[in-house]
């Protein structure tokens, strides 16, 4: 009888790490899930510093609003598609800073802002400060004449 308690204490201790293994799998799950960041695209390539930029800041209808510069077209929000994430410091233009090319207040003007960008897909990431300028320095900036046609 004394060499059968050996072998009941056994599989109560098998049981134990049994049931302790699964557990600290979800626990290993969590702290990679956690300490691995936001998940990405593979053909995403964000700059990962806040850069300026300055153009052209066009917003012709609803949902729909993009900057201009002298590298390409930067997209912060399509209708019914891509929208820059969160709440973002939108430009304030005053009057004869604006050009109304739409119904209601639509339209473009010149700006600034410091953002975060995907060079490859030149979606908008971040945007974390705008400043107006006045239209002159958009209009007589040679980089920006290509998209004089964009914003009619």
């Amino acid at each position: 009888m004394g060499s059968c308690a050996p072998l009941i204490a056994q599989p109560s201790a098998l049981v134990l790490v049994k049931l302790q293994l699964p557990i600290a799998g979800v626990f290993i799950c969590l702290a990679i899930l956690f300490t691995s960041g936001p998940a990405r695209l593979a053909n995403e390539t964000p700059s990962t510093n806040l850069e300026t930029r300055c153009g052209w800041f066009a917003n012709p209808t609803p949902g729909n609003t993009w900057l201009y510069d002298r590298e390409a077209e930067w997209t912060i929000g399509v209708q019914g598609g891509y929208q820059v994430p969160g709440d973002w410091p939108w430009p304030k233009f005053k009057r004869g800073q604006w050009v109304v090319t739409n119904a209601g207040e639509y339209g473009y003007g010149c700006a600034c802002l410091q953002l975060r960008v995907n060079n490859q897909t030149h979606e908008v990431l971040e945007i974390k400060t705008s400043r107006v300028r006045p239209l002159g320095q958009c209009r007589q900036d040679a980089s920006l004449k290509k998209w004089r046609r964009m914003l009619k």
